[in-house]
């Protein structure tokens, strides 16, 4: 029996946020409470996965709502992993983006770059990033 349900309401527990993070080895930037949730609230769109209320995964969208949107922070719990939530999380998000005809695009690992080629992703580009000092 799937239990597992997604809702883009805001989060309403953000310690289990943090949870998902510090589980995916993400909180390398030692983010507080207070930067996750306003990670949360200020991204385009937010989608959250819950096994009752429980969140397990998470993704969302850095856009300006008209262009392209950012795919980002797509994760999931390693004990619901390989269960379908992520491919979940991103058709939604995709699905939404589309909805608002914002062109969905994400960065990720190579080794990553297989999986979203099998959700229709095409790689374009080359990432780079800047280092600063938090």
């Amino acid at each position: 029996m799937n239990t597992i349900h997604y809702s883009a309401e805001s989060l309403e527990n953000v310690e289990q946020l943090l949870t998902l993070y510090e589980a995916l080895g993400w909180n390398s930037l030692n983010l507080t409470l207070d930067e996750l949730e306003r990670m949360c609230r200020q991204s385009w769109y937010a989608l959250y996965a819950y096994d009752q209320q429980r969140l397990v995964g998470m993704g969302r969208v850095i856009s300006d709502g008209v262009i392209t949107g950012i795919i980002c922070g797509v994760g999931v719990l390693p004990d619901y992993q390989s269960r379908g939530i992520g491919k979940e999380l991103l058709t939604r998000i995709i699905e939404h983006c589309e909805k608002n005809k914002v062109i969905p695009q994400l960065m990720c690992t190579e080794g990553l770059a297989t999986y979203y080629e099998k959700l229709g992703f095409e790689r374009f580009s080359i990432g780079m990033t800047k280092r600063i000092k938090r």
